[in-house]
């Protein structure tokens, strides 16, 4: 193999998983013994879609909108931490503890925020769980979009939102590592399951050399059990376009309740 892209981007926080993931990256390509290219002048749809890529990870919802037939998926991570398992994940739907709202309904006519238009976790799942409750197709009196789970959480905690839906990766990672982010915050209810972030590479690899990378994967997991601890990570699943289909079925069935765009 030759000089290849190789950035694991979507779960860069806290300070402790970003290490873990650049250690478990490192193993990887020295199983395969590719040398790694300086990818910090590419965008994400810029890494997603280079032809130099080795492997990468992106969000089910632009895998399925932006992606489609474009890529070659590789696998998806089975998490085992307190809000994701078993090759699935979800969204937890979050408000401040001093929020008197209780229930998901009582949040109509509240200020919304999402981290952006693309995300599953973000804004899709959350979509699904508000189309029943639309009036109008409006269930907000606002929604602004922060730009990252992060950010969403910052406008929680500082009163300048009512509600967020935060990957529940995410919030697990912060919960553990960097619990004054999520502090003060309670969930609501969790939105329904999805598919873990899927591992991508360019389109036209081979069978073989999806198994190989998938395998470079595990094999460094059980090389670095304390990068597998840190991550939460037990093993990278085989995935294919096919497991993700249900995100877009999630998209039908709010259009199908009428409520089309988060607002």
């Amino acid at each position: 193999m030759s000089d290849h892209y190789a950035e694991l981007l979507m779960y860069v926080a806290p300070e402790p998983i970003q290490q873990a993931n650049q250690q478990w990256l490192t193993r990887i390509l020295e199983r395969l013994g590719v040398q790694r290219l300086n990818a910090d002048h590419l965008d994400l749809p810029g890494l997603w879609l280079a032809p130099e890529l080795l492997v990468t990870q992106t969000c089910g919802y632009p895998l399925m909108t932006q992606l489609r037939g474009q890529v070659s998926v590789i696998g998806r991570p089975r998490y085992e931490l307190p809000h994701s398992s078993h090759g699935q994940h979800c969204s937890l739907l979050l408000t401040r503890d001093d929020n008197p709202r209780q229930t998901l309904a009582q949040f109509y006519n509240s200020r919304g925020v999402i981290n952006g238009h693309d995300s599953n976790s973000g804004m899709n799942l959350l979509r699904e769980r508000l189309a029943p409750l639309h009036r109008d197709g409006r269930f907000f009196a606002s929604v602004a979009i922060s730009g990252a789970h992060r950010e969403s959480l910052r406008w929680l905690r500082e009163d300048r939102a009512d509600l967020a839906a935060i990957d529940s990766v995410t919030y697990d990672y912060l919960a553990r590592f960097a619990p004054q982010e999520v502090a003060g915050l309670r969930i609501i209810t969790r939105s329904a399951p999805s598919p873990t972030l899927p591992y991508i590479g360019p389109l036209g690899m081979s069978d073989k050399q999806v198994a190989e990378i998938r395998q470079a994967m595990n094999q460094a997991l059980l090389a670095l059990p304390e990068i597998a601890q840190t991550l939460g990570v037990q093993t990278v699943l085989p995935a294919s376009e096919d497991d993700y289909y249900v995100l877009l079925d999630y998209q039908q069935q709010a259009a199908n309740a009428g409520y089309v765009k988060i607002q």
